[in-house]
């Protein structure tokens, strides 16, 4: 390692490579890199950083994957230049929010196989963040703030006990993979049509039981979703002809219905009632008649052809939940939907 750090230093060296040298620390002789821009320190048995590292302004990539800390190195909140952080198979049970402030310029987050099992909220300071992989932790939430890291281009949740994830992770439309397999997920927020630009979609090993609304829109080149607890196509009866609306969801139904027509007087008026606005932005469409509705609605699901609806090369169908705005219309004859029972 001497021989390493010495050649380093009279070299003005800009990287450096210290991985897989059975150290336990480090030297406080690197600060005297000032230059240094890259710095390996992986497969080692390295339990703590030396507060001397915060002179190394210029650090863009640092790769301390596979050693023994415990905790995030606080002197990581002071490495402002850095891109590209690796801390995976470590011991890391918590990720501090004053550290996550620090790193504004991070692109790659590697946090795999440590026992971590929340992300702060002051995560969403990472908003050049492209790349984050907390596979194989214990996480059992995701922060609703993941929604400000719009330049994410792949989130990677495999193997972790998250039961939910927050609808504000269509805000991610960057997004091209993501990864949330071996999970508790019984359903996945509605809304995944926003992700254009998902490629790769992996929900394998969860316990969902059909695909969001409009989830066949999506353009996927992968789709991973064996191991769940799908519907199957078992046809149902309605249980009731019509239903009596509340003044509430008929009142609803007609701003909605006006809302359409950018020249009518309701869509003019509409964005001066804030509170309006957002009660009515929880409606949905009819996927039958395409009429709005806000709370009334009927879940059914239908069973799409991957390879036909989706220009997918496998030849399977998957379920995909749909909504019903009335049993009238539920009662039409002619549509491929199913009811869906209860258990």
């Amino acid at each position: 390692m001497n021989e390493s750090v010495v050649r380093a230093l009279y070299g003005k060296a800009t990287s450096l490579n210290l991985s897989s040298k059975k150290i336990n620390y480090v030297p406080t002789c690197v600060s005297r890199l000032p230059e240094l821009s890259v710095l390996l320190l992986n497969n080692n048995s390295i339990t703590a950083l030396p507060a001397e590292l915060l002179s190394l302004h210029h650090l863009v990539e640092l790769n301390l994957g596979n050693n023994a800390l415990k905790e995030v190195p606080a002197v990581l909140g002071h490495l402002e230049s850095l891109k590209k952080l690796y801390l995976f198979r470590n011991q890391i049970t918590a990720v501090p929010p004053d550290v996550i402030d620090g790193l504004q310029h991070l692109v790659v987050l590697n946090l795999n196989h440590n026992q971590i099992q929340r992300l702060p909220p002051e995560i969403k300071s990472l908003s050049r963040l492209r790349h984050l992989s907390v596979l194989d932790n214990k996480l059992e939430e995701v922060p609703v703030e993941l929604g400000h890291l719009t330049s994410l281009t792949e989130i990677n949740f495999t193997s972790n006990n998250l039961s939910s994830l927050p609808q504000q992770l269509y805000q991610c439309k960057e997004l091209i993979k993501l990864h949330v397999a071996r999970n508790k997920l019984s359903s996945l927020p509605e809304g995944v049509r926003a992700l254009t630009k998902l490629q790769v979609l992996d929900v394998a090993g969860n316990k969902l039981s059909m695909f969001p609304v409009e989830f066949h829109v999506l353009r996927l080149k992968e789709l991973y979703y064996e191991g769940n607890r799908f519907v199957r196509c078992d046809p149902m009866s309605s249980a009731q002809d019509v239903e009596v609306l509340t003044l509430k969801e008929l009142t609803a139904r007609f701003v909605l219905r006006e809302d359409r027509n950018r020249s009518s007087l309701v869509h003019r008026m509409l964005p001066h009632y804030p509170l309006l606005t957002a009660l009515l932005a929880n409606g949905s469409c009819c996927s039958l008649c395409l009429e709005p509705f806000l709370t009334t609605w009927l879940e059914c699901v239908h069973f799409i052809s991957l390879k036909k609806d989706m220009q997918m090369r496998i030849s399977q169908t998957i379920p995909v939940r749909a909504l019903i705005c009335s049993y009238k219309c539920f009662n039409t004859d002619g549509h491929s939907y199913y009811g869906v029972a209860t258990r």
